[in-house]
């Protein structure tokens, strides 16, 4: 005879604390829908409710609290990054992933600025959206390789691409840290260097790569190869 597990059994608590629960905003009904149900279908991960809005995005998370909240760049009242920058003022431990089919280089710094935790395309596969689910974490910020291409396309549409300096193994030490995401504090750490030396290594490496930030210089570093790109 096979023996009944009841709700307050020890490995059903287990199981149900291990769950991540997922908020979705998104607009478009079907695309919502079909991300909902694969949600309640992996036994990790649960959906808690949806919205369609910044503002009915925002009230949703802070009345649902969820673990992780997927949501759409372009909603019918604003921009996802607004809603994720509300999310976060209020409920700073919240983890938001951002759907997009249009990325721009200027929201991707906004995202990262922010503290959004990854950025995919709304097209690509649905392994890769929740394995990002499941691995999001405050601090980490993923960009998938194929929005690092587009982006690098359109660079290279909009004016000729200049040469640059070959960098020193110092700065492709340096410029390999940012790419993990480290702040200057810690890669001169990491470096035994001082503070104003590697802000001055990272100076110097947003001039050779033609980059006005570290993310825009990670992302032109990626697409040359010069670092690794950060896959989900």
């Amino acid at each position: 005879m096979t023996a009944q597990m009841s709700p307050t059994d020890p490995s059903v608590q287990a199981t149900a604390t291990a769950q991540i629960r997922v908020l979705v905003v998104d607009d478009h009904t079907t695309f919502a829908e079909l991300l909902i149900g694969s949600l309640d279908r992996e036994p990790d991960l649960q959906s808690v409710g949806s919205a369609n809005s910044v503002a009915s995005g925002v009230e949703a998370c802070l009345s649902l609290s969820p673990d992780v909240v997927v949501m759409d760049y372009h909603l019918p009242d604003g921009s996802g990054l607004v809603a994720a920058a509300a999310i976060l003022a209020r409920a700073p431990h919240t983890r938001i992933v951002i759907l997009t089919g249009d990325p721009a280089l200027e929201a991707l710094e906004q995202a990262a600025a922010i503290g959004v935790c990854a950025f995919l395309p709304k097209d690509g596969s649905l392994a890769t959206v929740l394995d990002t689910l499941r691995h999001a974490r405050l601090g980490g910020f993923i960009v998938h390789p194929s929005l690092v291409g587009l982006l690098s396309a359109r660079r290279r549409q909009r004016s000729e691409e200049i040469p640059f300096p070959e960098l020193t193994k110092r700065e492709l030490a340096v410029l390999r840290l940012m790419g993990e995401g480290s702040d200057v504090r810690a890669n001169a750490k990491t470096l035994g260097i001082s503070e104003n030396t590697c802000r001055g290594y990272v100076k110097s490496i947003l001039g050779k790569l033609g980059a006005h930030s570290q993310l825009e210089a990670v992302v032109v570093a990626t697409r040359l190869g010069l670092v690794p790109a950060q896959h989900v």
